[in-house]
């Protein structure tokens, strides 16, 4: 006679799940902000709407990290990618004025090991206390067969709250305001399918020098968090639209919240490139509308302001901790033309 089959004969560990979600508790424990209403381990997440909005509006986004999952699992880099997966979400509801509240994540397996997990798990938590909101809640999927050994996905989703009159929409931009662009960290979470094709090419070595850090290093770094940063400085001055520069680069994002009747003109000499674009393009042998279209080039969000509001923004971003440069001006469009584009 056949033996009685059980869960864990079939590939997947409740105990380790248990054990997950008691090592991961803590972690998310010190992401709760005030609104949080009960803990990890739920069936539903609970958060109470802040008081003192007048008309809250929800705004919310969910992404993953992509093929950046791809160096993680190869360089055993787990500690940062869960800041990345934190970034792509709430970067993206802070473009129209939103506060991130608190966020969820999702984290599927064939085999769950539980101090990767672990691991990513506490990116995730950085993450959260970076923007300021909560990790209340998630799910850890171990599903035998659906992925190759040592190898998982993230997904994530963001909530956050924006007054009706406060929103960000872009639809004041006119002719005459100015582009300002915040620093990024690297290429954040965008392109690694072509950085991992140029490293191929290129025979490069993931673990050997690279501007005084390892290429690894220098690829895994985590994805700029803005949003107590954007927030404080939208107190201050009228932000009059923003884009965070992912997929599709500086080309593809920043028309997004433009009116059709103008156009964004960037100055590439405006800032200083990080090392690792240089060297992607040329090991790559890319050309610069390809290098602006897929990768953010070392500007991670750009803010629009009106002219008059410039130096101001560019200063109060430094008090933030943020370097913010004047990169390029709003221009009439005329018919025909991109709605944005990198000269210089």
């Amino acid at each position: 006679m056949n033996s009685p089959l059980t869960y864990a004969a079939a590939g997947v560990s409740i105990d380790a799940g248990d054990e997950l979600v008691r090592r991961i508790r803590p972690l998310a424990r010190r992401t709760f902000i005030p609104g949080v209403l009960g803990g990890i381990g739920g069936f539903g997440a609970l958060f109470e709407m802040p008081k003192g909005l007048r008309e809250p509006v929800l705004v919310s986004g969910t992404d993953g990290v992509g093929t950046k999952l791809k160096l993680a699992f190869a360089l055993n880099g787990h500690d940062t990618v869960g800041q990345d997966l934190v970034a792509m979400n709430v970067n993206d509801i802070l473009v129209q004025g939103a506060r991130p509240l608190f966020f969820l994540d999702y984290f599927a397996c064939g085999k769950l090991d539980v101090d990767v997990a672990e691991r990513v798990v506490g990116g995730i938590a950085r993450g959260c206390e970076l923007a300021g909101c909560a990790l209340i809640g998630g799910e850890t999927a171990e599903m035998p067969g659906m992925y190759p050994e040592g190898e998982y996905d993230l997904a994530g989703f963001a909530l956050g709250v924006v007054e009706k009159d406060g929103i960000i929409d872009g639809r004041n931009i006119a002719s005459g305001d100015v582009v300002l662009g915040l620093a990024s960290s690297g290429p954040h979470s965008n392109g690694y399918s072509l950085v991992r094709r140029i490293v191929s090419r290129a025979g490069a070595d993931y673990r050997g020098d690279f501007d005084g850090r390892t290429l690894a290093q220098t690829l895994l770094e985590p994805t700029r968090i803005y949003c107590k940063a954007v927030l404080a400085v939208a107190q201050q001055v009228r932000i009059k639209g923003m884009a965070h520069i992912t997929g599709g680069g500086l080309l593809e994002n920043v028309p997004r919240v433009l009116p059709e009747a103008v156009c964004a003109v960037i100055q590439r000499d405006a800032w200083p490139r990080p090392a690792i674009f240089d060297w992607l393009q040329r090991a790559g042998d890319i050309a610069d509308g390809e290098m602006h279209r897929v990768f953010n080039c070392g500007i991670g969000m750009v803010v629009i302001v009106a002219s008059a509001d410039a130096q101001r923004t560019i200063a109060e971003f430094a008090l933030q901790g943020e370097q913010c440069r004047l990169i390029g001006a709003i221009e009439p469009r005329s018919a025909g033309t991109p709605g944005c584009r990198v000269v210089g």
